[in-house]
């Protein structure tokens, strides 16, 4: 069985916020987290790195609380 690196609880709580208090709308954040965390589950098949020890849902919400300053992810476009 692999063991998952333990991962700051606090600093993915933060980071969560941030994106949610960016966008103005909860729901549509949510959405776009769960779509990046499934687009990356699926490319974790076809790449093997160290990202694969993090969870898809975890690694969405650090990398696009790292792209909040591109408008586009958390825009109303």
């Amino acid at each position: 069985m692999v063991k998952r690196p333990t991962f700051d609880s606090t600093q993915l709580t933060r980071r969560a916020e941030e994106l949610i208090s960016a966008a103005s709308n909860r729901y549509r954040i949510t959405v776009q987290v769960a779509n990046r965390a499934k687009r990356r589950r699926y490319e974790d098949f076809d790449n093997m790195d160290d990202h694969q020890m993090m969870k898809p849902v975890m690694r969405a919400i650090f990398e696009m609380s790292d792209e909040l300053t591109q408008p586009e992810i958390i825009g109303d476009i």
